[in-house]
């Protein structure tokens, strides 16, 4: 391909804006379906009475099997085509989507979400790397990533706006069923618009592999959760070594099938590569910051300032728009300034946003937190544009469903991260903090809306002193994970800003990095 070569290629058309408009619409829809299901839940709970720890798996599951899948799915569209398997994911999610909206018990539901996941984890590998080979001049193609970026960030924005809009109007279901004529359309313009794209020479798929990441991803992601929500001893733990071990094993699998001389699920060699190892990890620091974000944001507006979740979702729109725009601003700094520069100065919106959050008290004005999300979008905007860019340049054009992958699971990771620890603090401290009155239900000291439901049936007097200590209580744990928060954007900020610097210099003395490498750490078009 051309843009294995050199930077430049052949301006893109009409035809491939047109490809690109369809590769958004998949990724803004998966990213949608992160977010929405939390506005829609109490109505989901009250039409099929799940008990807690299924309602618990009717929330994640989805991303536990999306997160477990993305590397094998991303291997699998090099070898068979990417275009042919977004075609598959397409029609997958759409009909799932169908089944989880009608579903009559929380038990299908669960199932319907697990398989939504399965056919999510090819959508979002196969449109990034379907992005490389339609966009083969450089700056066009960073200002397709960063049209694709902000559909990632702007679904998850956009979930509570659309769930709150359809809820008010429909039942609960329609927030699956409003990417079904969406994945419809597309399963009939794809084909006319996307090429198809895959690995030269793939070779047999590696099966263990497949099994191997799956014990990994799945059982880590599922770890971190089970700690964010206070789980502190044996399930988290298990879990959490069988991830560990599957991890190594994988890893020990793919070194051995390497010096056999036979293909690997993913090349660990790509990991080596210091611009793609710290651009994934910038990736999962901005996605860390937005769903840490929404964690807490959208229980301060609606359960302490008293917003409806549409106005909650609403306000945080500024924040959508400005990642838009900073994507697009990007894409053009991107000719000019170093990647390290600018993924440094993204990290560095992320941090004084969340610093921005320690001034969240009960009586704040809503400008605060609005002011806050807008940093915070800036930054994701800036940074994610060009990281994603740069891991797709600092791959091998024929592994580039591998890379996406890579960006995609960063992703996945690191908003599993946000809402795990974030939130996991968050509740940690308002469960240590809250005082509660003679007759008030355990389930008062365990969330803000377990406390502002258990007010409603107390005494006057009992009732107000509740929601006194609750939303006191909570705002201490918004300071503390918004500390936290920013604590882990900083280590990121120093640690991923010097190595990409330092990638920047090696570059520069040795000389031996491709071309689109050179041009995506130096910020220069060769």
């Amino acid at each position: 391909m051309p843009a294995a070569t050199g930077t430049r290629g052949a301006p893109a058309g009409l035809r491939a804006w047109l490809a690109l408009a369809v590769l958004a619409i998949p990724t803004l829809l998966v990213s949608i379906d992160n977010t929405v299901l939390g506005v829609a839940l109490p109505a989901l709970g009250a039409a099929l009475r799940p008990d807690a720890s299924t309602l618990l798996w009717v929330v994640d599951v989805y991303p536990l099997v999306l997160a477990g899948l993305l590397v094998t799915m991303g291997t699998l569209g090099d070898r068979i085509g990417r275009r042919k398997l977004l075609m598959v994911g397409v029609a997958g999610f759409g009909a799932l989507s169908l089944v989880a909206g009608f579903a009559t018990s929380a038990a299908q539901l669960v199932v319907a979400r697990a398989l939504l996941g399965v056919f999510g984890a090819m959508l979002m590998p196969s449109t990034l790397a379907l992005l490389r080979s339609v966009f083969v001049d450089r700056a066009q193609r960073r200002l397709a990533l960063a049209i694709w970026a902000t559909g990632f960030a702007a679904g998850a924005a956009l979930g509570p706006i659309v769930g709150g809009l359809l809820l008010e109007h429909f039942w609960w279901g329609s927030v699956f069923v409003l990417s079904v004529p969406a994945m419809a359309l597309l399963l009939v313009v794809a084909p006319f618009l996307l090429p198809e794209s895959r690995e030269a020479a793939p070779g047999r798929l590696d099966l263990a592999g497949v099994l191997l990441s799956l014990l990994a991803m799945g059982p880590l992601v599922l770890a971190v959760k089970l700690l964010g929500a206070g789980d502190s001893g044996g399930p988290a733990a298990i879990s959490g070594l069988v991830g560990v071990l599957a991890a190594a094993g994988f890893v020990a699998h793919t070194r051995r099938r390497v010096r056999l001389g036979r293909t690997p699920l993913i090349d660990l060699e790509l990991f080596s590569r210091p611009v793609l190892r710290h651009s994934a990890l910038a990736n999962a620091t901005t996605m860390f910051g937005l769903t840490g974000l929404l964690f807490f944001s959208a229980q301060y507006l609606q359960l302490v300032l008293g917003y409806t979740p549409l106005q909650a979702g609403l306000l945080l729109l500024p924040s959508f728009l400005v990642t838009i725009v900073s994507g697009l601003a990007a894409s053009r700094l991107a000719r000019r300034f170093p990647l390290h520069g600018l993924v440094a100065a993204g990290l560095a919106l992320v941090l004084a946003g969340y610093l921005v959050c320690l001034a969240l008290r009960a009586g704040t004005t809503v400008t605060v937190l609005v002011v806050a999300a807008v940093l915070i979008g800036a930054g994701i905007g800036l940074s994610e544009t060009v990281t994603n860019d740069a891991i797709l340049a600092a791959a091998p054009p024929d592994r580039a469903g591998a890379a996406s992958a890579v960006s995609e699971t960063a992703y996945e990771i690191g908003a599993v991260l946000g809402t795990a620890l974030v939130g996991g603090v968050l509740s940690a401290v308002f469960r240590a903090a809250i005082t509660l009155p003679g007759g008030a239900p355990a389930s008062a000291g365990e969330t803000l809306g377990g406390a502002v439901d258990a007010a409603a049936t107390l005494p006057g007097p009992a009732a107000a002193g509740l929601l006194d200590s609750a939303r006191s209580a909570f705002t201490l744990g918004t300071d503390v994970a918004a500390g936290t928060g920013a604590l882990v954007v900083a280590v990121v900020l120093v640690v991923a800003g010097l190595g990409l610097r330092r990638a920047h210099h090696d570059v520069l003395t040795a000389g031996v990095a491709p071309l689109e490498e050179v041009a995506a750490v130096t910020g220069r078009e060769r």
